[in-house]
């Protein structure tokens, strides 16, 4: 199985589990800016030089030494569900991405349709959300009509593969203190350039692709929402400390590192 969606710096000092919609392009140059003194020119998912990336040939004996043999920091961050899926929403089935066209073309445009998401001009965003996540929840409980997406796939689900591939978490994040929690990775760890986290420009790449969210997170959950997300999420919920309700933000509490690689390794 190897190491997917796994990202190293040059000085192999950070290995790094990407986790879709969750800080991964900020954490990217954060990563970059530590090998180089620079910030990658772009998006970082497009970068092909300049960091280790497991979809790389050249990059997967080095990135699976370094999780095998230690030497490294290995870290992820997560996010919580309500915020995530909203991200999501708005993001990737609202907005025109960087390409000019929708996210996956006519296929998701046609599969949504049945489900009567519409987000050409003005629309109900709870409306259409609500049937978006009808949508999710299909494709994660039963793969149709299509399987689910890296974007809407549990954090868990991402998360566990590193496990499942015999690697082993120093740190886990949440995205809601990005800040406290790369500096803490970062000084545990010699990194070639200093990183001045409190400086760090804006790398929100979807930032502007779809329309603002124009309500609070918990609007656009109700009842059945909620228990759709509970079903959908439910190791999210556990595993990573966040409240089964719409509203709050962060982590209720720290992540226990051996209880999530129990869970997470069944």
């Amino acid at each position: 199985m190897g190491f997917p969606g796994v990202w190293m710096t040059e000085a192999e000092t950070l290995v790094y589990r990407v986790v879709p919609k969750c800080a991964c392009t900020t954490i990217g140059q954060v990563m970059y800016f530590s090998d180089h003194g620079r910030f990658f020119d772009g998006d970082i998912h497009d970068a092909q030089t300049g960091i280790h990336k497991w979809a790389f040939a050249h990059s997967q004996p080095r990135i699976e030494a370094r999780i095998r043999e230690g030497g490294a920091l290995v870290f992820t961050c997560v996010r919580n569900p309500y915020t995530r899926i909203l991200s999501c929403f708005f993001d990737k089935i609202c907005g025109i991405q960087r390409n000019g066209r929708r996210y996956r073309g006519n296929l998701l445009n046609g599969l949504l349709a049945r489900y009567g998401v519409h987000v050409e001009g003005e629309f109900d965003q709870i409306a259409m959300f609500r049937r978006f996540l009808l949508f999710v929840r299909d494709t994660i409980r039963f793969g149709k009509p299509m399987e689910p997406d890296i974007h809407w796939s549990s954090c868990a689900g991402h998360v566990a593969t590193l496990v499942a591939g015999g690697g082993r978490y120093h740190a886990v994040l949440a995205t809601e203190s990005l800040t406290e929690g790369l500096g803490a990775v970062l000084s545990r760890v010699e990194t070639p350039h200093r990183v001045d986290l409190a400086a760090l420009p804006r790398f929100n790449e979807s930032d502007g692709h779809g329309p603002r969210r124009a309500h609070p997170v918990e609007a656009y959950f109700d009842d059945l929402s909620v228990h759709l997300m509970q079903e959908i999420y439910r190791r999210d919920f556990a595993l990573f400390r966040y409240d089964r309700a719409p509203g709050s933000a962060g982590p209720r509490g720290e992540i226990d590192l051996d209880e999530l690689h129990a869970r997470l390794a069944r």
